[in-house]
């Protein structure tokens, strides 16, 4: 291995001593190494910074979905409670007039869904159907 002898202004040395505390390096020397063999490779610093603000937006926009995913579950929640109520204290009609109500609650319902998914976007009118296929199972 070729050897150098490099001088450095009492500046720029201590710079390199806390940079080596701080990246991790066994010694200056390895740390200079590294910082040489990273400029001949052509590899910046940049990237690493453009790795950082990467994430950060990975991470900012992560911790705005939270408020929606909670938003969504408080919803899926409550229209399930407001089912739940309807089921438990609607009486279901007797005998005959049970097949005539049920083909009246069809047709509500079919009219309903129609209803909620021109209201949506197409992938959410997907996401209904798939759910209204689930349902049916």
């Amino acid at each position: 291995m070729a050897q150098r002898a490099i001088r450095f202004p009492e500046t720029t040395d201590e710079g390199i001593r806390e940079a080596t505390e701080k990246r991790g390096f066994s010694s200056p020397t390895a740390f200079i190494r590294h910082a040489v063999e990273q400029e001949l490779s052509g590899q910046r610093e940049e990237l690493v910074g453009a790795e950082a603000r990467l994430a950060a937006s990975i991470e900012q926009v992560r911790q705005g979905m939270i408020p929606l995913d909670r938003a969504q579950q408080a919803l899926f929640a409550l229209v399930d409670s407001l089912a739940k109520i309807l089921l438990t204290c609607i009486p279901e009609p007797d005998g005959h007039a049970l097949a005539a109500a049920v083909a009246g609650a069809q047709g509500r319902h079919a009219r309903l869904l129609k209803s909620a998914g021109q209201a949506m976007g197409d992938k959410s009118r997907l996401a209904m159907q798939e759910l209204v296929k689930h349902g049916e199972r």
